[in-house]
């Protein structure tokens, strides 16, 4: 009798634990800035994720600073300035990850500069 109640017990913790499916990447951010601490309309919040990004990629913001200030701005009146680098430093993986070059300029590490899609193809990126 034993054998079935504890199989039972083991099936019913593995779906209780078992991790949820993925809901869409706004919903993710929404869920990851309320962690922070950081409140808002989910669709709010990632439009302006994703315009941080649009700014990083057009060069209005030149660095991880420059679209802090913008993300600062967007942010509730008393929002930290902790808070606003939360959110970019959340932004920029979930809405540009090719941009995450600049998080790591911002932290001091060595950093190589971005392909430049201007230069000619190296062979190996060349289609044969």
């Amino acid at each position: 009798m034993r054998g079935p109640i504890l199989a039972v017990c083991i099936a019913t913790a593995a779906l209780t634990l078992a991790a949820p499916a993925h809901a869409d990447a706004d919903t993710d951010f929404a869920n990851t800035l309320h962690a922070y601490g950081i409140y808002g309309q989910k669709d709010y919040n990632a439009w302006i994720g994703k315009i941080a990004c649009k700014r990083l990629d057009r060069g209005l913001d030149a660095d991880a600073y420059a679209s802090a200030k913008f993300v600062s701005m967007q942010l509730p009146k008393g929002s930290t300035t902790e808070q606003a680098w939360q959110f970019v430093g959340l932004a920029i993986p979930t809405y540009c990850p090719d941009k995450q070059y600049v998080l790591q300029q911002a932290a001091g590490q060595p950093v190589a500069p971005p392909a430049d899609p201007n230069q000619p193809a190296m062979p190996a990126e060349q289609a044969s």
